[in-house]
C-alpha cells in the first residue's frame, strides 16, 4: 500500500544531517501534498498555471456565507483535481468571533488505498488585520 501513496520531498524542503534531502512517505506525504495544493494560488506557477487553489482570489472578500461557500467549493475542486490518492468527504469553512479575519477550512478525506479517514484544518486569512 505504501507504494501507492508514494514518497517525495518533505514539505517544506529540508536538508538532513547527512546533507541529503528529507523525504516524506505514506499518509504524511498526502497531508503535505494537500497543504501544498491549498497554499499555492492558481496562476502562481509558470509551467503549471492551473495548479493550486482558487481561494486566494478571495483574500479581500467579505466574510459572509457566500464567500465561505465559494471558498469551500474552490478547496474541494482543487483537491479533487490535484490529489488523486484521496476522496474528499467534506469541506467546511468557518470563522469565529475571536478571529473574524481568519477562516478555518476543515477538510475531511479518505485515503483511497486503505480507506483510512483523515482530517486537516487549514487557516486562511481573508482580510487584513486591524491597524
Amino acid at each position: 500500500m505504501a507504494e501507492f501513496l508514494g514518497t517525495g520531498w518533505k514539505f517544506p524542503i529540508r536538508v538532513n544531517a547527512r546533507g541529503g534531502l528529507d523525504w516524506s512517505s505514506g499518509d504524511a506525504a498526502i497531508t503535505e501534498a494537500i497543504w501544498t495544493i491549498l497554499a499555492t494560488p492558481k496562476r502562481s506557477r509558470i509551467m503549471e498555471p492551473g495548479f493550486g487553489c482558487g481561494m486566494h482570489d478571495y483574500v479581500f472578500a467579505p466574510n459572509n456565507a457566500g464567500t465561505r461557500a465559494i471558498i469551500e467549493s474552490e478547496v474541494r475542486n482543487a483537491l479533487i483535481t490535484w490529489e488523486p490518492r484521496i476522496d474528499v468527504l467534506s469541506v467546511t469553512a468557518t470563522s469565529h468571533v475571536d478571529a473574524p479575519n481568519t477562516l478555518m477550512i476543515e477538510v475531511d478525506y479518505r485515503t483511497r488505498s486503505n480507506n483510512a479517514a483523515h482530517n486537516i484544518v487549514y487557516p486562511f486569512y481573508i482580510n487584513e488585520g486591524p491597524a
